[in-house]
């Protein structure tokens, strides 16, 4: 739906600048192209936030399902290290040999 919308308003974009503006064909090919361009990495941007986002959501709740994870060097576990969901980061429970230790959501595998 995205690349539809995009396209549509490239399309309307260079309508409007080959019925209403006096500028040559390079100067308007060249400013849909730029326009085209940053309305493609708009949406590109949005569908890699979208995949870190899933990702993110697939590791809390396997975290929540008591399952291992591995986060760079470390073994996240429930035993070990507690959920900071506003942060989405995991934090090492004092008793625990990761006592302090932080670790981003993201980080994990």
């Amino acid at each position: 739906m995205a690349y539809i919308l995009g396209l549509v308003i490239v399309g309307l974009f260079f309508g409007v600048m080959h019925f209403f503006t006096e500028l040559n064909v390079k100067q308007k090919l060249t400013s849909t192209i730029v326009l085209a361009a940053v309305i493609m990495g708009a949406i590109f941007f949005n569908m890699m936030q979208s995949a870190k986002a899933e990702h993110v959501r697939d590791v809390m709740l396997r975290y929540n399902q008591g399952q291992n994870l591995i986060c760079g060097e470390l073994d996240v576990t429930k035993i070990n290290f507690s959920l900071s969901v506003g942060t989405q980061t995991f934090i090492g429970r004092q008793e625990s040999t990761h006592a302090g230790k932080m670790v981003s959501a993201s980080e994990c595998e």
